[in-house]
């Protein structure tokens, strides 16, 4: 069996090329894989699908990439901390497909579980349901959602071993969750590495059979996008 173990990023993001869909994990500015991101930028891959809850910051996460009009289309459920993505889709020069966020999330799981697609009430009656298929179930209005169909995913774990499996940090969960697996190849930068055996196997969240590379990652900014703090009174 061929080992999952790459040295870095660069390594690990060998075959990914321009006009690809890629899969992205991480919430806000929250979980992000910010070692691959900043690979991506740095190899100038351009025309590239990215299917994310969100789009980052101007400087930071998928914002990075929107600065160097590296994305074609993006797909996602939140954007608007972004301004440079603001303009990219007033000026008609980004595409963009948002979705209800609880569907991003399935779409994503049902890539991992090969569900092709599923019925769900999020977005009945509204743009979203425009060209798809809908069913009524015990009097209530359902669409049909089909799975995502991605080149790569790429997700930040806090810490993994040699044989691919993931455990991830409180929040930092959210969407690496069901987005480990939801692409034909499944990348994973983590900040610490550790052997086979090493981690309880009751606290794996993704088992190692849905990751086909994994690398220790570096330097993580790890931002808080809005910091909020009680009063002392």
């Amino acid at each position: 069996m061929s080992s999952k173990i790459f040295k870095n990023a660069a390594e690990a993001l060998q075959g990914i090329t321009d006009d690809m869909t890629i899969i992205f994990g991480g919430f806000g500015l929250c979980g992000l894989p910010e070692n691959c991101i900043a690979e991506i930028v740095k190899k100038e891959i351009k025309g590239l699908t990215c299917i994310s809850n969100n789009a980052g910051v101007d400087d930071f996460g998928l914002g990075l990439l929107l600065k160097k009009r590296q994305i074609k289309k993006m797909i996602a459920s939140y954007v608007g901390e972004n301004a440079e993505f603001e303009r990219q889709l007033l000026h008609g020069e980004l595409e963009v497909e948002l979705i209800p966020q609880g569907t991003l999330a399935e779409r994503c799981r049902a890539s991992t579980a090969g569900i092709p697609a599923f019925f769900t009430p999020a977005g009945y009656g509204t743009e979203v349901a425009e060209g798809k298929e809908t069913r009524e179930f015990n009097g209530k209005m359902y669409l049909l959602e089909q799975r995502f169909y991605a080149d790569f995913s790429i997700v930040k774990a806090w810490k993994g071993d040699t044989n691919g499996n993931l455990i991830y940090r409180a929040a930092t969960r959210n969407f690496n969750l069901p987005m480990a697996g939801a692409g034909k190849i499944t990348i994973a930068e983590v900040e610490e590495l550790v052997p086979a055996g090493e981690l309880d196997p009751d606290q794996i969240h993704t088992p190692g059979i849905f990751v086909k590379r994994i690398f220790q990652g570096e330097k993580y900014e790890k931002r808080i996008e809005k910091v909020t703090v009680r009063s002392r009174e």
